[in-house]
């Protein structure tokens, strides 16, 4: 499509490649464990015989979760990598999956009304405007379907975890819309099972502004249905440490809403 397109292509299917956390297929995954993902905020409630759009979230977790449980699921991801692990937890479950490779931001190869759930976990900020996404996701939902979506934070988005000062972590960059964050980490670390890492580089990601994100799903014809801070569980976090970043300033929101026609 366009050199976001390429680039990103290129660079996820090497985080994969190298097992970024996000590409493990769930190979371990119960049924009990499924349930406990799927219907964890209270929305979903039996997705059995459901059509269901993994939406750029391939790496054969998500699907895992949806085909254990039943629900017919399709995936589209960008990363040729990441659906190949799709397909390997299917396999290995033993459920039918069908596989997609494309861009979030056209969804034409798919007919319209033709999903129940459209699922998205984060990858909305891996381009740079939310309104294809969301037209595309009302097209292909039937009416009264379910659209689970996350994206950043976007007051923190570009606020480095590690910039704790030992007072605070500080808001120094100006909150654009569209902004590509790239430059502010441009290089991702890839936690090896020995332990060590290893230093890639990051896919363009983009700052999309509440309002920007809100008023642009609700022009769309969809209606809120609830929305979920994320921070790693920790009673007493170390200041400075990731968990402490995260609940000083949740660095992900999860929302569900349900599309009106």
């Amino acid at each position: 499509m366009d050199e976001i397109h390429s680039t990103n292509r290129e660079r996820w299917n090497a985080l994969a490649n190298a097992n970024i956390e996000y590409s493990r297929p769930f190979l371990e995954f119960t049924p009990e464990q499924a349930t406990a993902y799927v219907y964890r905020h209270g929305v979903l409630k039996d997705v059995v015989g459901k059509q269901v759009l993994c939406l750029a979230s391939g790496g054969g977790q998500d699907s895992a979760a949806f085909g254990l449980l039943g629900a017919e699921v399709t995936v589209l991801d960008l990363s040729d990598v990441q659906l190949e692990r799709d397909r390997q937890a299917a396999s290995h479950h033993g459920y039918k999956v069908s596989t997609h490779q494309g861009d979030m931001r056209d969804l034409s190869i798919f007919s319209a009304n033709s999903f129940d759930i459209v699922w998205q976990v984060y990858s909305l900020n891996f381009v740079p405007s939310v309104g294809p996404v969301f037209r595309g996701v009302a097209r292909v939902l039937r009416p009264g379907g379910i659209y689970f979506v996350q994206f950043s934070n976007p007051f923190v988005h570009a606020v480095d975890d590690e910039a704790w000062d030992g007072n605070a972590y500080p808001l120094k960059h100006l909150y654009i819309d569209g902004e590509d964050l790239t430059r502010y980490y441009p290089d991702w670390d890839v936690t090896q099972p020995d332990g060590t890492q290893v230093k890639l580089p990051g896919p363009h990601e983009f700052r999309h502004t509440l309002s920007t994100v809100l008023n642009t799903l609700a022009s769309n014809g969809f209606i809120f249905l609830g929305l979920w801070e994320w921070m790693r569980k920790d009673e007493n976090p170390e200041p400075g440490s990731w968990a402490h970043f995260t609940q000083v300033a949740p660095p992900w929101f999860s929302s569900f809403w349900r599309l009106e026609k």
